[in-house]
């Protein structure tokens, strides 16, 4: 049968893979709990009867603000499948963005992980006027669970209103409202179809070696389209879905269920990554020596053009050294997919080389989002590029850099917002990413800056502080970064450490460690993040070094309101925040290293 809804994704499964008890799984009070497709079709069905019986006609929205469950897909297609439209929220954002989403996409009825989202949301409620109703997942006094709607339904079954509502529904027919974090301003509510979003289902199907006997394990949030994308490939394909526990238990839960397939954020990866060095750096001796040597070796790896010496050293490194970071994540995955911001070039040159391939890909919201992506076909992998645009997307480069893109992936519009889809949406169709970059000589992608973001020094150099943020990164002592330096004669940066590997780095040198915000004073610590600085400054031009830098005492979460829900950073909220820090960059003190800087920047203009 043919899927042109996303409802028509569970009678396909149904049809054409075979009976397993674990087509959904997710974990209770330590123990895996599994749902077979049977499970899936009927509780989705009774959540539909029990909107009916509520009075939910198609076009009403309904909240999700949850961690991942199987429960979120219950949900999802009992949505869908009655022409209601589903608002995925983040558990992570603002009481304020709560407020704004709820108001402006006059939501009807919010489902509710438990009690701490609750108490954070509870007050707002009142002053939602369209809201008619509240369920949680979770059992809590007073108030209504998730288990009462499906008995409701159960009570009140309505399979042929169902089933007159489902034939009724187009694939180009708006189904969800999902709303970007955004890096400045409100929340922008992004219109989705059926047909959008499985588009994009069609578009990268092909890349994942996987079947119906394959396994994955998510864990990126379910409200952002990226994940949920993958979610709908992977009930296309037929793959188990296991959502993790949470952040914390992602390596326990890949040990228990060893999974084919992960799909990811890069600072996961940096965590990850982080991890294996400060391991390393635990070793003695022989041991040590063989690890640094392994890590220095697939920091080198290249895709074609192994040399039979390489080849040989590769394999005894694998042996003595990376198969056991496989081990670690299960010793079945045969893929990691990362998307949502920048990857570090030099962690999918390790990863691969350490036998697990990781593939970047790119996209927004508004494209359901997957624009290109690389593969694991021959020629379809390149390191430092997003890979080749999907074969039902068209990618084109505008006169000043900037990424455009035209497809049936593209976005309806933004909800209530005509004027703003008309600045960003063309009249011949043509998406505007607000990206720039370019596509190379052999068709792949390559991401290289953000059009806001893009800042002219008053030298009149331009500078795109992704680029040096992404090369910074690669820092082990280096966990987040911002370069600011706009119409200033430099370029500047407040720089977060790593503090789990500073800690690391501290025990392995023999110095104490006493507090995040002590340790950032330490002689020996900044003589270490100058020394990471110096290095990498030598991959830029003078006009683009980091020239002055402030050590932060915190890390920057999305609490604290420095990253967005999807953890890219909020470039406006933190200039505001820090703006004392910032002008101090730049400040004029006398015999202060922005006046060097100065110096140097001048020479390099003469010279």
């Amino acid at each position: 049968m043919e899927v042109t809804r996303l409802f028509d994704l569970l009678p396909y499964s149904k049809k054409n893979f075979k009976p397993k008890d674990d087509v959904l799984a997710g974990k209770e009070d330590g123990k895996w709990v599994k749902y077979s497709i049977d499970q899936y079709i009927e509780t989705a069905n009774n959540i539909s009867y029990g909107f009916l019986k509520l009075g939910v006609k198609p076009g009403d929205k309904i909240a999700t603000i949850t961690n991942n469950r199987p429960e979120w897909n219950f949900l999802d297609m009992g949505i869908t499948q009655i022409g209601a439209i589903h608002v995925p929220i983040y558990p992570t954002i603002s009481e304020a963005d709560y407020q704004y989403i709820l108001n402006h996409g006059e939501v009807k009825f919010v489902f509710v992980a438990g009690k701490e989202l609750l108490q954070k949301i509870g007050h707002i409620l009142p002053e939602v006027p369209t809201l008619k109703g509240l369920y949680t997942f979770k059992h809590i006094d007073d108030v209504k669970h998730l288990n009462e709607l499906i008995e409701l339904g159960k009570e009140n079954p309505a399979p042929d209103k169902v089933e007159e509502i489902k034939a009724s529904i187009k694939p180009d027919d708006f189904t969800t409202l999902i709303y970007t974090s955004g890096t400045m301003g409100v929340p922008k509510g992004v219109m989705l179809t059926h047909a959008n979003l499985l588009s994009n289902v069609e578009g990268v199907y092909r890349i994942f070696p996987l079947d119906e006997t394959s396994k994955s394990l998510s864990y990126l949030p379910l409200c952002h389209v990226y994940e949920r994308m993958n979610i709908y490939t992977y009930q296309y394909l037929g793959v188990s879905i296991y959502y993790a526990e949470n952040m914390g238990t992602i390596g326990d839960n890949i040990r228990e269920i060893s999974p084919h397939i992960l799909t990811t954020v890069p600072r996961l990866l940096e965590k990850v990554y982080d991890k294996i060095l400060a391991k390393g750096r635990k070793l003695k001796g022989i041991k040590r020596n063989i690890f640094f040597w392994a890590v220095h070796l697939a920091e080198n790896y290249e895709l074609k053009g192994k040399s039979p010496w390489y080849k040989l050293q590769l394999a005894v490194a694998d042996s003595l050294v990376f198969k056991k970071w496989r081990e670690a994540l299960g010793n079945q995955m045969r893929v990691i997919v990362s998307g949502g911001a920048p990857l570090q070039s030099r962690l999918a040159r390790i990863f691969t080389a350490a036998g697990i391939p990781i593939l970047e890909g790119y996209g927004l919201t508004e494209t359901s989002p997957v624009i290109s992506v690389n593969t694991l076909e021959p020629g379809g992998q390149k390191f430092g590029s997003v890979g080749p645009p999907l074969n039902n997307v068209q990618v084109k480069i505008d006169e000043d850099g900037e990424i455009t893109v035209k497809g049936p992936n593209v976005m309806v519009g933004y909800y209530k917002e005509p004027e703003l889809t008309k600045e960003v949406i063309s009249d011949e169709g043509w998406f505007h990413t607000g990206d720039i970059g370019m596509i190379d000589e052999d068709g792949h992608l390559r991401i290289t800056g953000r059009k806001k973001e893009i800042f002219k020094t008053s030298l009149g150099k331009y500078i795109s502080p992704q680029l040096l943020e992404n090369r910074f990164k690669e820092s082990p002592f280096i966990d987040t970064i911002i370069v600011v330096g706009e119409h200033q004669k430099f370029a500047a940066a407040l720089i977060v450490p790593d503090f789990v590997y500073l800690r690391s780095w501290c025990n392995v040198k023999g110095i104490k460690y006493t507090t995040d915000e002590d340790m950032v004073t330490h002689k020996e610590i900044n003589d270490r993040i100058k020394k990471e600085v110096d290095h990498y400054n030598t991959f830029f031009g003078n006009t683009e070094k980091i020239m002055k830098y402030e050590i932060m005492k915190k890390e920057w979460s999305v609490e604290n309101g420095e990253l967005t829900a999807s953890l890219k950073l909020r470039r406006k909220h933190i200039c505001e925040k820090y703006k004392e820090n910032i002008d101090q960059l730049f400040a004029q003190n006398k015999g202060t290293g922005p006046q060097k800087a100065e110096s140097k920047l001048q020479k390099a203009e003469v010279g």
